[in-house]
């Protein structure tokens, strides 16, 4: 099972998701499923996928909050790795 962890940028806590992880394991799914068709190794996948993050917060929030969103990110993703 996926665990989805959010976290709130102003306080840096585990925040419950408002997505069901139905949701969210079918886009990861499909996410997968286009690296896999592509052979992607690890290492273009995980560039690739920062690149679209990155993208992601470049065009979805303020300039003042970007560097906010991205150490919430990063947190999350540091987490998900132990």
């Amino acid at each position: 099972m996926l665990r989805i962890i959010i976290y709130d940028i102003s306080t840096f806590m585990p925040i419950i998701s408002k997505y069901s992880n139905q949701e969210v394991e079918q886009i990861i799914a499909e996410l997968l499923a286009t690296l896999k068709k592509n052979n992607a190794s690890a290492e273009l996948s995980l560039m690739c996928l920062g690149n679209a993050a990155s993208i992601i917060i470049k065009d979805n929030f303020p300039k003042q909050t970007r560097e906010q969103i991205a150490e919430s990110f990063s947190a999350a993703l540091k987490d998900a790795a132990k």
